[in-house]
């Protein structure tokens, strides 16, 4: 497995980096590299969505959308 070394973090994001880990349980290390691993993977989905050719759908997706969501509303107030 290979390593990363961080240098010159300051002081107050590194006591933010503690503070986050401790509240979930985690070491500096597990909660930085979980930080890591999703930005990560936020910037390969961006490129794959970047990528994709457009789908037409006939019509707006927000009025398709908007009539789920009213049949969903619909169904719950019954």
């Amino acid at each position: 497995m290979s390593s990363v070394q961080v240098k010159n973090v300051p002081r107050a994001l590194h006591a933010k980096l503690r503070r986050y880990a401790r509240a979930r349980g985690q070491t500096v290390r597990e909660f930085v590299l979980e930080a890591v691993r999703r930005d990560v993977e936020r910037m390969e989905f961006r490129e794959r969505l970047a990528a994709r050719q457009p789908v037409d759908l006939g019509r707006r997706a927000a009025v398709t959308l908007d009539e789920e969501r009213s049949a969903r509303d619909a169904e719950l107030e019954r």
